[in-house]
């Protein structure tokens, strides 16, 4: 397979590029899937399993494994081949999905999100260092339609597909549709990838004390956001012993990085003014897109009164769009070599959206908040190919692998660390409103509109206000990191390809 920065007729570019595309979109395509449509299912799964307190942290689980997991494959990938480390990424997807089906708590679900999560965190980096393999940086935006599309149709179908099945089938077949997709995915990686190591796995040394050092910091560190949103003296506690510890394990983990002979993150990559301001742009993105996209499903149902399937549909806007996003900044990149400009356009345009949401969280009708939920999305669909397109001309070829990782490792802390914050914002402003509207908050996800039967009109009247006060915050944290992601495009030196 040539490289990607040789000249290669257009042709036989089209013919290399749709080799190897069916295998890794439909990894793509799994990946993408998952967050859409395991977020539809969240309020029914807080029913059925009855801790809507941490119900969020199904989402989270998920992403401090992906984010634990990225780096590992990136560097894996480079050593043992891209192909052999997809197939480990898909068993261990596989297993977790078959897991998530059959748990009987939610500690359980959590558990097995873990084991998914460390599987899924290969499935993206993984796919799009494939393709980077091949496309030469700008001609990728010629063939973003393509990936685009692979997004898009996991982005729009993953809300309504996820409400349909949790609203027919109950909330574990939304975990068992994964596993056939897995598979499929797995056996189009043996018969259309070939494996492409790097390096010899003779002189690779796995950087363990790294792998170990990293998870003690990713962990705690969300764990003490979990903890200081009770806004009460234990939890708080809690949350300064679990952030010293995450504190202490960064301070050794670079540390072990610098004096590593393979480090698992390349301090020399992550200090480029290039990739670190990207990587913090993308981590920002991430957090503001996730988190809402994890929160947005309970504001539907408490706020608006929707159904699980009605959900599905009105998440359709924030979801489908973002596919679009990424196609236009694609183009704008292929005829002209500008990366940063378009998602900087696009962000200030989602930060706008998020914050009139916020302003009218509980008067917009439906149609306007579908518009604003659409804008939103283009513009962090805008930012989704121009992270990786930067990073890895940044990189340089000989570390696209750890660059690639670098870029999904981002994403992946800045969806756990926005979805834990977001969520918070959200419980934080119903702990510290007067009376009991965070335990009135818990039973109304729980039990539905019942919860609220035994309330005297006031008292339902100064709970909905104050949930709508708490989603309003909400949103406006939202809006808040995706305008300083917007400013941190215009920071970044590399603009050009």
């Amino acid at each position: 397979m040539p490289p990607a920065d040789a000249l290669i007729p257009p042709a036989e570019l089209k013919r290399l590029f749709f080799r190897i595309f069916p295998a890794v979109a439909l990894a793509m395509f799994g990946a993408a899937l998952d967050q859409t449509l395991v977020a539809a299912a969240l309020p029914a799964i807080a029913r059925s399993l009855g801790d809507v307190e941490r119900v969020s942290w199904i989402v989270v689980l998920y992403l401090v494994a992906n984010t634990v997991a990225a780096p590992v494959y990136g560097r894996l990938g480079d050593a043992f081949g891209r192909r052999r480390m997809l197939l480990v990424a898909l068993g261990f997807y596989a297993a977790g999905a078959c897991a998530c089906a059959v748990a009987p708590s939610l500690t359980w679900l959590a558990a097995a999100r873990i084991v998914q999560g460390f599987g899924g965190g290969g499935l993206i980096s993984l796919s799009v260092a494939l393709i980077a393999e091949v496309v030469p940086p700008r001609e990728r935006g010629r063939f973003q339609a393509w990936i685009a599309a692979v997004f898009t149709g996991a982005s729009a179908l993953g809300p309504v597909l996820g409400g349909f099945l949790t609203g027919e089938f109950g909330w574990r077949s939304v975990f068992m549709l994964q596993l056939p997709l897995a598979i499929l995915a797995a056996w189009l990686a043996v018969t259309r990838l070939t494996n492409t190591a790097k390096g010899s796995p003779r002189g690779f040394a796995f950087d363990w004390g790294g792998l170990v050092l990293f998870s003690l910091f990713v962990a705690p560190a969300l764990l003490a956001l979990d903890q200081a949103r009770k806004l009460t003296p234990l939890p708080l506690l809690v949350a300064g012993a679990l952030a010293l510890v995450a504190g202490i394990a960064l301070w050794l983990l670079l540390r072990q990085e610098r004096r590593a002979p393979d480090p698992l993150l390349p301090l020399n990559l992550l200090g480029d003014a290039t990739i670190w301001r990207t990587n913090l742009m993308t981590g920002l993105v991430n957090g503001a897109f996730v988190g809402s996209i994890a929160f947005l499903p309970i504001y539907l149902t408490t706020v608006r009164g929707l159904s699980p399937s009605e959900v599905g549909f009105a998440l359709l806007p924030l979801s489908a769009c973002s596919g679009f996003g990424a196609l236009m900044a694609g183009a704008g990149l292929a005829r002209t070599g500008r990366t940063l400009v378009w998602p900087a356009i696009g962000l200030t345009a989602a930060a706008m959206a998020l914050a009139v949401i916020a302003a009218g969280a509980g008067v917009l009708p439906m149609p306007v908040l579908a518009v604003l939920l659409a804008v939103a999305s283009l513009g962090f669909g805008s930012s989704f190919p121009m992270v990786q397109v930067t990073v890895q001309v940044a990189a340089g070829r000989e570390r696209l692998g750890s660059a690639t990782a670098s870029v999904q490792f981002s994403r992946s802390l800045g969806a756990a660390t926005g979805t834990a914050l977001l969520g918070a914002v959200l419980f934080g402003a119903l702990v510290v409103a007067p009376g009991d509207a965070a335990g009135l908050f818990v039973a109304l996800v729980n039990q539905g509109a019942s919860a609220l039967a035994g309330l005297a009109p006031d008292g339902r009247a100064l709970f909905q206000s104050e949930l709508l006060d708490a989603f309003r915050a909400l949103f406006g944290a939202a809006a808040l990191l995706t305008a300083v992601a917007a400013w941190l495009c215009t920071r970044v030196p590399l603009q050009r390809v």
